[in-house]
């Protein structure tokens, strides 16, 4: 059959299929008796089914056929694509940011985890030794928020007082000299208000609650400069010597060790050593605004009331050996701060020779270094001093120091108050100061400068003087400068530097 002739066959049998049935079974392909056959649900889905992927492949077919499209639908396919990751990795990360935020903002209400790159690395260790602490009888703190609710301080504050900056704007301390009376300055910082506070605490709360060695007489409560004194009057030979930059030489890394070894937790021990040092700066001014650098590494302040009784903990172990090295060689041994002193009743040289040898070892080994310029030997017959007092048969004040002050208050009581050169600029407040000091000492002596200086200063002109005085800040008080906008006021006898 022609080509033709099929289809008008196709057009007569009324289609394609049967067309196709009618040649079956003329054929023989088909039983003459049987219709057309009924494909089944599944048969007519699959046959739909393949049609359309093959009409896609038809179409796409076609679409290789012109390679420009091609390229350009494809690039057109990758690019919205690839905007649809864009977007849903940035709605991602936003979603992570805003989690990670909220986290860290209620971490930071919580924890301290972050105070400076050089001293961060243990505040992850929480984990404080709650026998020893109870040993020592001090108390035990539920991590750093039971420490910032115990010191009455907003956690945030706390880090703020104890974050380690290399540069700031904000500096905790003031800094300016005082003389000596040896000569030459010492350099004080003194701590701003708020730090002073947290200072108090610790010195309230866990330093004045250690035991200390029975040498110790500095800064030590119920001891003083007259205690350090008294076991060394009436000696033979009395040895002097001075430990160099006694408090700027106690690095950041031993105060912390001092509060981890009474069994705090590295990261309470840490913010506690912080709060307790501080490093040396510079001040710069950059674009009119006023920056602290620090430039060296932290160390104990000489100004903080905390860095005596620190100190005081430090040299336990120096103390021990120091006391076992006099007990030997029959010496007496006391110290008050820095100031180490010997004596004994009888001695030759060779036994001078002995401690000063011995005390430079014990004390280098402790971590310290002798002043090469403040060692003295006294003997019996010369004058001998201990931290001040003269302790030749009794304790007493020099003679030297009475008759000076006995001719300010002669100058004051006959010139009046401008012709006295008394102290540190503060005369009545000064007079005042030494005559308690000398009757401290000596109370036969310091009881009639007790009653001169109360005559004078009952004087109608200057009762005047002191009630001028009396309009400023309350008496025995200072107001130390400071960046914060606190206006807490310390009295003087807190400021250990003041000798009167």
């Amino acid at each position: 059959m022609t080509r033709q002739e099929i289809w008008d066959r196709i057009k007569e049998l009324g289609g394609r299929d049967e067309f196709i049935l009618h040649e079956m079974k003329r054929l023989g392909f088909w039983d003459v008796s049987e219709g057309v056959p009924q494909l089944s649900e599944s048969l007519r889905e699959q046959r739909k089914s393949l049609e359309g992927e093959l009409k896609e492949a038809l179409q796409q077919q076609a679409v290789y056929k012109n390679k420009k499209k091609m390229l350009r639908d494809m690039r057109q396919k990758r690019m919205a694509e690839a905007k649809a990751r864009r977007v849903e990795t940035k709605e991602r990360r936003e979603r992570q940011r805003a989690e990670k935020a909220a986290a860290w903002a209620e971490a930071q209400q919580q924890d301290i985890g972050w105070l400076g790159p050089a001293v961060s690395a243990g505040l992850q260790q929480k984990e404080s030794n709650v026998p020893q602490l109870e040993s020592f009888g001090l108390p035990v703190f539920n991590g750093v928020k039971g420490l910032a609710e115990a010191m009455n301080l907003p956690l945030n504050e706390l880090r703020f007082l104890a974050f380690d900056r290399q540069v700031s704007r904000t500096c905790h301390y003031q800094r300016f000299k005082v003389a000596k009376k040896t000569g030459g300055f010492r350099e004080i910082s003194a701590p701003a208000p708020r730090l002073k506070k947290a200072q108090h605490w610790i010195l309230d709360h866990l330093l004045y609650k250690l035991q200390l060695h029975e040498a110790a007489h500095g800064f030590v409560p119920q001891r003083s400069i007259l205690s350090n004194a008294l076991p060394h009057v009436g000696a033979q030979v009395v040895i002097n010597m001075d430990v160099k930059d006694f408090f700027p030489s106690v690095s950041y890394r031993r105060v912390k060790g001092v509060f981890q070894s009474l069994g705090y937790s590295e990261q309470l021990a840490t913010i506690l050593g912080l709060i307790c040092t501080e490093p040396q700066t510079d001040e710069v001014t950059l674009d009119g605004q006023r920056f602290f650098v620090a430039k060296g590494d932290r160390r104990l302040p000489q100004g903080a009331p905390t860095s005596p009784a620190i100190t005081n903990i430090l040299c336990r172990g120096l103390d021990r050996r120091f006391e076992g090295m006099a007990k030997a060689l029959g010496w007496t041994y006391t110290r008050y701060a820095d100031d180490l002193t010997f004596s004994k009743k009888a001695t030759d040289a060779r036994d001078v020779n002995r401690v000063l040898w011995q005390a430079r070892q014990i004390v280098e080994n402790e971590g310290f270094v002798l002043h090469p310029d403040k060692i003295k030997v006294m003997r019996k017959g010369t004058r001998q001093e201990v931290t001040g007092v003269v302790v030749n048969e009794k304790p007493n004040v020099s003679r030297a120091k009475l008759k000076q002050f006995r001719a300010v208050l002669h100058r004051i009581e006959t010139q009046g108050l401008s012709a006295a050169d008394f102290g540190k600029g503060q005369v009545l407040e000064s007079i005042q100061g030494f005559a308690n000091y000398v009757w401290m000492i000596n109370p036969e002596k310091g009881a009639a400068l007790k009653a001169q200086v109360k005559n004078i200063l009952a004087k109608p002109e200057l009762q005047q003087v002191l009630a001028q005085k009396n309009t400023y800040p309350e008496k025995g008080k200072v107001a130390i400068f400071t960046p914060y906008k606190d206006k807490e006021v310390q009295p003087l006898s807190t400021d250990w530097w003041r000798l009167w």
